[in-house]
Parts: structure tokens; sequence; C-alpha cells
């Protein structure tokens, strides 16, 4: 029988094509979103090398959030990840969005990194 792929599985594959063109170097690292339902991650990440240079979460101890699976817990996780991107010495980063559509939390994050000073 042939099973229907669930949304996860056709996320990955359009991470997979977003991939294959967007690669992160120690110049400009690659900023990574995954958005699960009760929380947002990014990351950014040397591809180069295969390490992750900066990182930044609704679990970090750093925020103080009521809830994390919203607009704002994102808008804050972007501040956050860009604070910690320019004490590292980056200022332009390559956003991969994960596969997700460039909206809601994924987007929220996204600005809030741009308005904190990242480029991209």
């Amino acid at each position: 029988m042939i099973t229907k792929p669930d949304k996860n599985d056709l996320r990955k594959n359009r991470h997979a094509r977003v991939r294959k063109s967007v690669f992160g170097t120690p110049e400009r690292p690659r900023l990574n979103v995954y958005r699960s339902n009760k929380h947002i991650y990014a990351q950014l990440i040397d591809d180069t090398t295969g390490t992750t240079v900066a990182s930044a979460s609704t679990n970090d101890n750093e925020l103080s959030l009521e809830a994390t699976g919203n607009v704002e817990a994102a808008e804050q996780v972007g501040t956050l990840v860009a604070k910690r991107a320019q004490d590292k010495g980056y200022k332009s980063v390559i956003f991969d969005r994960g596969g997700y559509l460039y909206h809601g939390r994924v987007k929220a994050l996204a600005d809030a990194a741009r308005e904190a000073g990242l480029e991209f």
C-alpha cells in the first residue's frame, strides 16, 4: 500500500532543494530555523567545518517567556541570535528558512534579526 508523505517529509524535501544552493561560509554563516509546535530554534552554521557558531531558542534561560510557540517568542529568539552573532563578529548571514513558509513565526524571527543588526 502506498502511503501519503506527511507534512514533515514534504518540508524536508523542500529544505533539501534549498540546501543545494544555500551554503554557510566562515565569513557569512547560514542562519538556520527549526520550528516545532512548542518552540523555535535558530542556529548560525559554518558549513565548511560543520560547526554551530551561535544559537538561540525559546528554551534559553536568558529569555523570560510566558508562551514559547508564538510570534512574540520568535521575535525574541531572532533578536537574541542576532546579538550573539554580533558578539562573535558576524554582521552578514545567509537565511535558511528550513523548508518552512516565510510566514508567521519564521518571518517574525527573520525580521527581528534584521532589526537587531544582521544583514540578509
